[in-house]
């Protein structure tokens, strides 16, 4: 959704001017013909998100400088670029003292008034990323921090709104990279517990035989390594929140204990004869369906019916297109910031672009599409060559194994080649021409010597492949290999792949939706 802009002029012929201006700069243009109109846009009943305030300050009812008082008065902290015929230099300074950010004089050039509207966007952009990193330093961000536009995001606010009240355990359902560990810290930042710590742990990250040692802590001696004791991830959340991502993952062995802590609110740290008395607030997630692991009996339904209280499911990116664009410039403003780089925005082509794109991975994909786009780009605006990934229009990616070629899930990127054999790629020629008239990628089935190779090393190639085609995110990984983290991490070492996971990106929970 393009950013909106309100004019405000009494002057019919200056406004539709303005209008036609606005739209052809690439935003959103909406009018109001005095100040109490702009009023009502900004504060009535149907009041409308606007990003900037193009503002009249001569007007028969409510001129501009009331407008921003009421503004003021209202906490709407939006741009305002004031325009007036007279352009003295009292009237400029009462209007930057009312707080304006820009003052064109009529009639503002079309040239002019674009660069305004760009600064006055950006320094809102940049202030408001400023906020939100401090915030998300201190814990304190709140569901106000959740960036969207979309009417598919209203209910889950809403729904969110009402757990930060409560100490309710909430279960946050949704696909991998949709933000579901933001979500839960901004639930956290609007409740009491704000000010108590909120600790995450990734289930699937935890190694099977020390997850009782991570999650209820150990005496000192309690097994071999344990050369300190350990108060472990409840004690810690003591007070606050506890986290609990990809719950999903689980052992069974570990379900039984964490069910036990979660009924006694107390933990029994390895080793020890005593047990910890914690209060906690439990905030899961998993993109997994928990419902059809219980009845595969894979997951624990008491330990489901403990979790699943308030279940709140996040949309994936693809039913938010409103939220691409959104997301899109807040991405480009934080990374230009820590870049180091002079980046204007995005054009309206690309804007275009990633909005009709469908974005598998979601917002943690897009984010890295992004990040990529700022390091690549030479002028201080991002345009479509930026982003490869939009160079194919959500076609599926075609990996041709042995015989026949097989579609695999929407990979939305630039085609990987692996080379095969020369014979292997003659019998795929001759059984289906029509696959190999365009050039796809091949997965080698046969060695040096045109022998089928082992089956450990197939498994090694199509792992090493998918960590690298979406950018070492594990859990993506896991979710598109049909099976658990864990069992992933278990694979890696299994076949000596220990250095593969080090291609994982850091990601800001900040911007995961």
């Amino acid at each position: 959704m393009s950013q909106v802009v309100l004019i405000v002029d009494d002057d019919p012929v200056q406004r539709r001017l303005l209008e036609a201006m606005v739209q052809r700069f690439g935003y959103r243009a909406i009018t109001a013909d005095g100040g109490d109109a702009a009023l009502g846009v900004l504060t009535g009943v149907d009041a409308v998100a606007v990003d900037c305030v193009i503002l009249d300050l001569v007007m028969p009812d409510l001129d501009g400088l009331g407008v921003m008082a009421r503004m003021r008065q209202a906490s709407l902290d939006i741009p305002v670029i004031v325009q007036t015929a007279h352009g003295g230099i009292d009237n400029v300074v009462s209007a930057m003292r009312a707080g304006a950010t820009d003052f064109v004089v009529k009639p503002a050039s079309p040239e002019r008034l674009e660069v305004s509207l760009r600064n006055a966007l950006a320094v809102r952009a940049l202030a408001g990323e400023l906020q939100r990193v401090k915030r998300s330093r201190d814990g304190t961000l709140s569901l106000a921090d959740v960036i969207t536009r979309s009417p598919a995001m209203t209910p889950v606010l809403k729904a969110a709104e009402k757990t930060a009240a409560s100490d309710i355990p909430v279960l946050l359902e949704g696909e991998s990279g949709v933000g579901k560990e933001l979500m839960a810290r901004a639930i956290h930042g609007s409740g009491e517990r704000r000010a108590k710590p909120f600790v995450a742990v990734n289930c699937g990250a935890l190694p099977e035989h020390l997850i009782e040692s991570i999650l209820f802590g150990h005496e000192k001696g309690a097994f071999t390594g344990a050369t300190e004791k350990h108060t472990g991830k409840f004690v810690e959340a003591d007070g606050g929140t506890l986290f609990l991502d990809e719950v999903g993952e689980l052992p069974l062995a570990a379900q039984v204990k964490l069910l036990r802590a979660l009924q006694e609110s107390e933990v029994e740290p390895v080793g020890s004869r005593k047990t910890v008395k914690v209060n906690v607030r439990i905030i899961s997630a998993t993109n997994r369906d928990l419902i059809a692991e219980v009845k595969a009996g894979r997951f624990r339904e008491d330990l489901f019916y403990r979790l699943h209280v308030f279940p709140i499911t996040i949309p994936p990116l693809r039913q938010r297109p409103e939220d691409i664009e959104t997301l899109a410039r807040h991405f480009v403003t934080r990374i230009a910031a820590e870049q180091g780089k002079r980046i204007r925005g995005l054009d309206a082509a690309t804007l275009h672009a990633l909005a009709a794109h469908r974005w598998p991975g979601n917002v943690r994909q897009l984010e890295n599409a992004v990040y990529r786009a700022v390091v690549m780009a030479d002028s201080d605006t991002i345009g479509i060559a930026e982003f490869p990934q939009l160079a194919t229009t959500n076609g599926d990616a075609m990996v041709n194994v042995g015989i026949a070629p097989a579609t695999a899930p929407s990979f939305d990127h630039d085609a990987v080649y692996v080379d095969g054999s020369i014979s292997l790629q003659e019998r795929m020629l001759r059984l289906n021409p029509s696959a190999m008239s365009q050039t796809q990628p091949v997965l080698s089935l046969t060695d040096d010597r045109n022998d089928v190779k082992p089956l450990e090393d197939i498994e090694r190639e199509v792992i090493r492949f998918a960590i690298e085609h979406y950018r070492g995110q594990m859990s993506e990984v896991a979710r598109r290999l049909k099976i658990g983290r864990s069992t992933l991490y278990r694979k890696l070492e299994t076949l000596q792949m220990h250095d593969e996971t080090s291609i994982a990106p850091d990601n800001n929970p900040v911007d995961a939706g």
